[in-house]
């Protein structure tokens, strides 16, 4: 994925004016090291002067954090692919950029931690509604099967916060109406089946009939 794609992809996340500032400083650094391979080429000069004026204004923007809240995920299954597939990739520039030195160890903590939030809820959102679909179609067992996965993605998750809390107390609520659901199921199941033998045992005691 390309730098200029990547900044493209920044528009389905929230908005986050320093990472915007990182990748533009990432392209003008690149821009200048290509410029040093063919220093008579127009072209290069031209995208160097365009870079550095990217990079100023957005060093001039403002860098206040920008709450994550209102990050809503869109219910197209190749859209959230895209998504993650970006915050992955922005994890990977991050982590470059802070080994070159680039970008400080507190800058790189807050991004990476911050990026890591929305992979994560973006990955127990998903199997929370795949156990939706699954709960309102009464496929009880698949429907506790991805509850159940939601909750251990949750629980192991390294950096606990605000949102694996409250998230892990709807998931324990919903597997325990999956629970009294499967009980009450399984209850009539069982009573079918006992009058099912009960109608056998009938039909095969009943008196023959003479003819």
């Amino acid at each position: 994925m390309s730098l200029q794609k990547l900044t493209l992809n920044l528009s389905h996340l929230p908005a986050n004016p320093v990472l915007i500032n990182i990748l533009n400083k990432r392209s003008l650094n690149a821009a200048k090291a290509m410029l040093q391979l063919s220093p008579t080429v127009k072209a290069m000069k031209q995208q160097v002067q365009e870079h550095e004026a990217a990079f100023k204004e957005s060093n001039k923007a403002d860098n206040s954090p920008v709450a994550d809240e209102s990050f809503v995920l869109p219910d197209n299954e190749q859209q959230l692919v895209s998504i993650l597939q970006t915050i992955k990739k922005l994890r990977a520039m991050l982590k470059s950029e802070h080994s070159k030195g680039t970008i400080e160890a507190p800058m790189f903590s807050q991004q990476d931690l911050r990026l890591d939030a929305m992979q994560l809820k973006i990955g127990v959102e998903s199997i929370i509604s795949r156990g939706q679909k699954a709960y309102s179609k009464d496929m009880l067992g698949s429907a506790r099967q991805y509850f159940e996965k939601a909750l251990q993605t949750l629980t192991a998750h390294p950096h606990q916060s605000e949102y694996t809390t409250t998230k892990r107390t709807e998931i324990e609520d919903k597997l325990e109406e999956i629970t009294t659901a499967l009980k009450v199921t399984n209850a009539q199941d069982a009573a079918k089946k006992a009058k099912d033998e009960e109608d056998d045992l009938d039909m095969l005691f009943q008196p023959k009939k003479k003819w």
